[in-house]
């Protein structure tokens, strides 16, 4: 099972970009669907984005298409998620998870801790 490790997290200006970065340890990390979550305060995790194992399909939850940009280099064991024109609404404690994606939903098999992204209006 792979370990998981989110930098990259911070505080921006709305309309600013980010870009976080999930480190994978051990040697099976292209056998996995990767993807990102986020939590609000008071609110539940939610699906942002994921990718397949050989990075040949994408998914984004409509409110960040167009704005985030999910990819993964398996050759450094890394997955990225780029996102411009943040809102404050992006505001959210985003999480790294490894997994299987099928019909439309990640089973997620290993979390990252998580990193902190606030956007300040």
């Amino acid at each position: 099972q792979v370990q998981l490790v989110e930098s990259g997290g911070g505080l921006v200006q709305a309309g600013g970009s980010l870009r976080l970065s999930c480190a994978a340890s051990g040697r099976t990390f292209s056998s996995y669907d990767m993807g990102w979550f986020r939590q609000a305060p008071g609110k539940e995790r939610e699906f942002v984005a994921g990718i397949t194992k050989n990075g040949g399909y994408t998914y984004y939850r409509d409110s960040v298409k167009g704005r985030f940009t999910i990819s993964r280099d398996n050759a450094k064991n890394t997955v990225y998620l780029q996102m411009n024109s943040l809102k404050p609404e992006d505001t959210a404690v985003y999480y790294c998870a490894a997994g299987l994606y099928l019909s439309g939903t990640m089973t997620v098999t290993v979390w990252g801790q998580g990193t902190h992204v606030t956007v300040s209006s």
